[in-house]
């Protein structure tokens, strides 16, 4: 056998293993989207108040021909409570996981997390300090919101001025850990003076996380920033597969890899930002889940950044049943992605250390 014969074979089962390779993560993504709609279905006629599918198909239909609701507490629950929880759910999961992908591709750290340069503990200062001065709830999403901007910011400014230049990776996560650690303190400052009967319940409680306050309008505000977060994610995702091999690399591919850290920084701080400042600090997700994608799909960040997505969404509206179904007081988020994430994210070390890099 010629070589020219050899290279015919080589490329054909190169490209039949490609095709190959394809058709199993598009059939994944279908399966994926598949327990998401599942999921959101399933979602309305579970909690304390227990609507059957014949109640809800029925309530659907009276909602969109208007011919009035011979069941007012049903609609109420449906489309009142359960719907803004549901769709707060899906974005949440998504913007944390799609937010620690991307961080773990650009810093090429698998123990990377979305609050890796300080979002979340700016987000919940600036939440605190609203609740402190007994704010209302815009005003504390706004605060939390603008908080968790500016830890990033100060993050990144701290970190090019030290490293004048020089392992920029590097830099920002070691800056990253310190203006957690500083926003963190002052949100213990916070809590040591507020109020221990009024104002320190509220800003704990707020802090462990949860989805029992969302209304349509909370969702309406936050939309826009997840948006200007998730689209250029999206569109840049093949970017972070250059960029994971080192910035040489990408310069020689023509890459500007200053312009695509800063714009895929401030995407994935958007989408950290506006879920903390909806819900709280809920942990883990932006850490387990994009290695649980990776697992089903491999590195490939056209695809991983998608399904991180999608396996987001739907394990954040699974912990948010559990949390308004368990007990008969609901279970902050926070506490639930920490005892669901902790373990599993041994699970995933002791299973197989390959997959993680």
């Amino acid at each position: 056998m010629n070589d020219h014969k050899k290279t015919k074979i080589i490329k054909k089962k190169y490209i039949g293993n490609e095709l190959s390779e394809k058709t199993n993560q598009n059939f994944m993504i279908f399966i994926l989207i598949t327990l998401l709609i599942t999921s959101f279905i399933i979602s309305f006629t579970l909690g304390r108040y227990p609507i059957s599918f014949s109640q809800l198909i029925n309530a659907i239909y009276l909602k969109v021909t208007q011919n009035g609701a011979s069941n007012n507490t049903i609609q109420a629950v449906l489309f009142d409570v359960r719907l803004p929880r549901i769709i707060a759910a899906i974005f949440i999961g998504s913007a944390l996981s799609v937010s620690g992908a991307t961080f773990q591709g650009l810093f090429k750290n698998p123990m990377v997390s979305s609050d890796i340069l300080g979002a979340s503990a700016g987000a919940g200062f600036g939440a605190a300090i609203a609740i402190l001065l007994s704010l209302g709830p815009v005003w504390i999403q706004l605060l939390s919101f603008s908080f968790g901007l500016a830890a990033v910011a100060l993050t990144y400014f701290i970190s090019k001025v030290v490293g004048r230049g020089n392992s920029p990776t590097l830099l920002l996560i070691l800056t990253g850990m310190v203006v957690q650690a500083l926003f963190t303190s002052f949100i213990s400052l916070t809590k040591y003076v507020a109020d221990p009967d009024s104002k320190l319940p509220a800003i704990t409680f707020w802090l462990m996380g949860g989805l029992s306050s969302i209304t349509m309008n909370d969702i309406k505000i936050v939309l826009i920033p997840m948006l200007l977060g998730l689209v250029p994610l999206m569109l840049l995702r093949w970017k972070l597969n250059v960029l994971s091999f080192g910035d040489e690399e990408a310069q020689s591919m023509g890459i500007d890899t200053n312009k695509v850290r800063i714009i895929t920084i401030t995407c994935a701080t958007l989408l950290t930002a506006s879920t903390v400042s909806i819900c709280g600090m809920i942990g883990w997700v932006g850490l387990v889940i994009p290695h649980l994608a990776r697992m089903i799909v491999g590195p490939n960040y056209k695809v991983l950044l998608p399904t991180s997505l999608l396996i987001g969404g739907i394990f954040m509206l699974g912990v948010d049943d559990v949390a308004r179904c368990m007990f008969a007081m609901e279970i902050p988020l926070g506490i639930l992605t920490a005892m669901i994430g902790a373990p599993f994210f041994i699970y995933l070390l002791l299973k197989d250390k390959r997959s993680w890099l």
